[in-house]
């Protein structure tokens, strides 16, 4: 899964296509290329730029400002910095939005049992605790100029109180020219490939690049099933766990073609990963291919995670099986 600038078209650090090319192949690797290999071999703290969410109605973007400015000072597209409580609705009554929401929720609309498009995007930009919080937002600053000034209104906070630094912004998804800001993944990607690198100009250790390149088997989950199961209360979680019980009771616990799918991707990964270190060291960048070759010797084993409840749920019943036995026996 290459990461691609989307102004050029050209992969930033295509691993897979190296474990791809035909055995008379030398491609020659860029000084961007062999930088980013090697912060992902170091293992370089990772950005995440994520959507949290949104509002379709001017109700719901007031409450999206009240929860930013709840713990922060707000700072608006025109580099205004307002401080107090309840200032939300203030700001956004210049944004036009009860307007745009009359035109977009038209009585055809709603006949056809459509919901209408968001206002506003929430926006979240993170780093490790122990990031400087005001790298991250002069860092969170200048993307949010380079994306949106003089197009689309935003407002933005930093937030501390979590333990890791982190700035929300609310966007406008309507222009004021008429586009719409459509965000797909596409989008995110190019957008944390940029936010890395403002974070490096500010002298931020910060990398972009895909899960599967770097080994990683993370499952972005939609905010509040990763928050309900932080606090053990994921419906989410609790129904997948009966299903993989089920399957396991009655000896069909199907994750064959699940893990397949990894393997051959992690397969290509490691392929990409060696033909990089190998072009690395005739390019009399030992120190990189070394890097590299240490870190694909690192990488986790694969793993599902419907394996990992089913793992879980045996060693549990072993458990309850040893406890009951001790309990007979103690008779």
């Amino acid at each position: 899964m290459p990461s691609v600038n989307l102004r050029t078209q050209k992969p930033l650090l295509d691993i897979a296509s190296y474990g791809r090319r035909g055995p008379g192949h030398r491609p020659a690797l860029t000084s961007e290329a062999i930088a980013h290999a090697s912060r992902t071999a170091r293992g370089v703290p990772e950005v995440v730029v994520k959507v949290s969410g949104g509002a379709r109605t001017a109700r719901g973007a007031g409450t999206s400002l009240a929860y930013l400015e709840k713990h922060s000072d707000l700072e608006t597209d025109e580099r205004t910095i307002l401080a107090g409580k309840g200032l939300g609705p203030k700001l956004l009554k210049g944004w036009d939005l009860d307007l745009e929401e009359r035109r977009r929720h038209t009585d055809r609309r709603i006949a056809a049992g459509r919901r209408p498009p968001k206002l506003v995007h929430n926006l979240v930009f993170s780093m490790p605790k122990g990031t400087s919080p005001d790298k991250l937002r002069k860092a969170v600053r200048k993307f949010a100029v380079e994306k949106f000034a003089l197009q689309h209104r935003y407002v933005m906070a930093m937030h501390t109180h979590q333990g890791n630094p982190h700035v929300h912004m609310v966007v406008k998804a309507m222009n004021e020219q008429g586009t719409r800001l459509n965000i797909r993944k596409a989008t995110l990607r190019e957008w944390r490939q940029d936010f890395a690198r403002y974070l490096r100009e500010f002298g931020v250790e910060a990398n972009a690049t895909e899960c599967a390149v770097r080994g990683s088997q993370h499952q972005n989950r939609k905010s509040g099933i990763y928050r309900a199961a932080a606090r053990r209360d994921s419906s989410f979680t609790r129904e997948r766990a009966i299903s993989v019980a089920k399957e396991l009771s009655g000896g069909r616990l199907s994750t064959e073609v699940d893990r397949q799918r990894l393997l051959q991707t992690r397969a290509e990964v490691e392929r990409g990963w060696h033909a990089f270190a190998d072009a690395a060291a005739r390019e009399g960048r030992s120190d990189v291919a070394d890097q590299v070759r240490r870190f694909v010797r690192r990488m986790p084993p694969i793993g599902i995670d419907r394996d990992l409840l089913a793992h879980q749920l045996l060693e549990r019943a072993r458990l309850n099986a040893i406890a009951r036995d001790n309990s007979e026996l103690s008779r």
